[in-house]
Parts: C-alpha cells; structure tokens; sequence
C-alpha cells in the first residue's frame, strides 16, 4: 500500500530543491540544468520526492528533458527514475500527476513503456485508487481518453486492462460507478418544454451523491459520477471541458464526461450505439465496480438502458428515466419489468431506487427534501405550469412518505 502525502505544506528540505529545479526550468534547460535535475530528484528521500512532483510543472518538465542523438538520454533516464526504480517512493496523487503529463501532447512510445510499467507497478485497491484519481483531476484528460485515444498499441492497452482484470478480484467491496446523461436528465435543455429552460432538475443532485453514497450506514467514495452524452467529442477535448465547467456552474463541480461522436449524432439509435460503446469501454476500466444509468426518454437513452442490461446484467444494477414525452402507464410497467425504471420526478426515482436498495432511507429522504426546497426556487413561465409539476412532486412525496412509514 502506498503512502500518500498531503502537497499543501511541503517540507522544508523540498523547497530549496523545488526552488533549484524550477530556475533551472526558467530559461533554456541545457545538458548540465537536466543532469543536475536528475542529481536532485535520484538523490531525494522518498518522502522529498512525492512531494517535488506534487509542486512541480510535469508536463514542461518532461517537455524540458530531452533525449539527443549525441550524447545523454536524460528523458529515458528521467522516466526510468520515476516509473521503475523510484516507483515505490510516489503515493497515489503524485502517480495520477505523472500519467497526467504523460498524456500531454504526443504519447510516443517512450511515454508508453513509462505508463506500462507505472501501472504494472501498481497493485491491489491502490488500483483502484490512481484510476479515480486521474478522473478525478478534471478536464477531458482523464482515464478513458489514456486508454482509447493516447494509447496506441493495442497490445499494451488490453495487457493493461488485463491488469485491472486481475487486481479488481482482490477488491472485497464493489462500489457504484453513477452514469448519467446531461440534456433533460440534468437540466431541461433539449425536448423537455415543461420547466423553464436550463433549470437543474428538483433533487437530480442529491439524487446522484446518494447512489454514489450508497445505502449502507458507511458512505461509499464520493465522486464517482460519470456522464455519458451525445455531445460530439474532439481531438482537443473542448467539449468535454465546456460540458464540465457549464456542469459546475450548475453545482455538480466533480465529474467525468464520455462525449459521443459528430457520426452518430442523427437517430435515437445511432446515439444509444456510440453511448453504449462508451460504456462498454467505460466498464473495462472499471471492471470493479457496479453501474447504474440515469437518462430521459428523449434522446435514445432507453435504447442505451437497455443495451446495458442485455450486455452487462450481473453489473447493472439498474436504469432510471426521466420522462419527458408522457410514455403510456402500460409501456412504463413493461419497461420496468426489463429494469427500465420511469420516473416524473427525482422524488420518485429515489423511491424506485430505496425499493430496489441502492437508496437508504435517509438518502431517500434526503433527496426528496433537495427537489422540494429547489423545485421553490423555480420561475415557471405561467401558474398553470407549476401546477402542473408541483402534483407530480407532491404525488411523488406522498409515494415515498407512505414507502417510509411517514403520516
């Protein structure tokens, strides 16, 4: 098990040797600047050493140390220090740094064998631990785009994929990977006329930390909520960091996107398709966890549901749609017979999600109390249409009041 090491208050021995490194980065680094680097970071202590790459700039110091065709290989060496011999000496968050400013820029073939035996060196629930921490970094270089997009050998990624494989096997406890969609899921913004547009549904967020939280009395990790949209990814990843930073603005400031694709933008089905290769994808990295799906009904996402119960059904645990388009009573219970869920309301998705146990009671509770103090805060256009969504709430409360025993 590795040691992780907070980077807020570096000790005093770091600061001359961060303070040496970083003038030696200011201007043009030569062969003497890279030699006395690699001198400073292979004579550091263990604990020197994660904190130096905790406050340093990895992705310039690496674009900083060169390999020549005459002379040192001071960027094989660089690696070779940090990757193999050294490895040991790096927590979890200095692990999750290094592969971040490994993925800047080209991911050449040095970078690879680095990135192979960082992860090979990394074992157990400590697993676990740097893939949740590289999501959790922010921005669109996460652990999907390292292994579908700046990994290009194909044997490298499934050995380490193989890897997760065999490491989940020791993790004792499966957690929940939450996946949701943004529009009419996360805020009305696509089909959904009924609430003004752009509103962040009533309790949607409570309702995504109590799945990610659990139903048991010791909470789960905080933080592992992913989005799977239809918003067309790019090479420079400006949707993905768009998409996060509109979600913050919003009040969900932690999560992953897994963006769709410009040729499967037309047709329910062609967008249900690209999600679910998506998550195909999306659960090989995470072969540990368990997923449920949160959707709507307006944009392919019961097609995606489904897929995802027909391809995976020891692993998800369920699929919650918002319904937007008034689906008949009848299609909804056949739906739910599948583990297709409808709901009206997040109230009444947290009591489909207590009756299925992934909700406690008090989550239950919680998010109802959540819809009800935002759904107030809301400007409808006319009375008549907060009529219309204040019986959906109040029908979904005395739903989940009567399921927990409530006058």
């Amino acid at each position: 098990m590795t040691i992780d090491i907070s980077p807020d208050a570096p000790i005093p021995s770091v600061l001359s040797k961060l303070d040496e490194i970083r003038q030696r980065m200011a201007s043009h680094t030569d062969r003497d600047d890279e030699r006395r680097i690699l001198e400073i970071l292979a004579g550091s202590a263990a604990i020197e050493l994660d904190q130096l790459l905790l406050q340093l700039d990895l992705p310039a110091l690496l674009g900083d140390i060169d390999d020549r065709l005459i002379g040192p290989d001071n960027r094989t060496a660089l690696l070779e220090l940090l990757t193999a011999e050294r490895l040991g000496d790096l927590g979890i968050p200095a692990r999750a740094a290094l592969i971040s400013a490994l993925q800047r820029g080209r991911t050449g073939s040095l970078d690879e064998r680095a990135l192979r035996r960082l992860w090979l060196g990394t074992r157990g629930a400590d697993v676990t631990r740097l893939k949740n921490a590289l999501d959790g970094r922010g921005g669109y270089r996460d652990l999907h785009q390292l292994f579908y997009h700046d990994i290009d050998d194909d044997s490298l990624r499934e050995e380490l994929l193989a890897h997760f494989a065999r490491e989940a096997v020791s993790v004792s406890v499966r957690e929940v990977k939450v996946l949701s969609d943004i529009d009419d899921t996360f805020y009305a913004n696509w089909k959904d006329a009924r609430y003004p547009k752009k509103t962040v549904y009533p309790g949607v967020l409570q309702f995504y930390a109590e799945l990610d939280r659990g139903p048991g009395p010791v909470p789960g990790r905080a933080g592992d909520l992913t989005f799977v949209t239809a918003r067309p990814g790019d090479r420079l990843g400006l949707v993905e960091d768009a998409t996060i930073k509109a979600l913050a603005e919003r009040g969900q400031l932690t999560a992953t996107v897994l963006a769709g694709s410009f040729t499967r933008l037309i047709g329910n089905r062609t967008i249900a398709e690209k999600k679910l290769e998506n998550f195909l994808e999306y659960r090989r990295l995470y072969p540990e966890y368990d997923f449920v799906f949160v959707g709507d009904s307006g944009q392919g996402d019961i097609h995606f549901g489904q897929g995802m119960l027909e391809l995976a059904p020891e692993t998800v645990k369920a699929v919650f749609i918002h319904d937007v388009v008034a689906t008949p009573d009848l299609t909804r219970r056949e739906l739910a017979a599948s583990g297709v869920h409808l709901f009206d309301t997040y109230i009444g998705a947290a009591l489909t999600a207590l009756e299925l146990g992934l909700l406690g009671p008090e989550g239950a509770a919680r998010v109802a109390e959540a819809a009800l103090a935002a759904f107030a805060a809301i400007q409808f256009p006319s009375h008549a249409d907060q009529e219309a969504r204040r019986r959906e709430m109040a029908r979904d409360v005395a739903r989940l009041n009567e399921a927990l025993h409530i006058d």
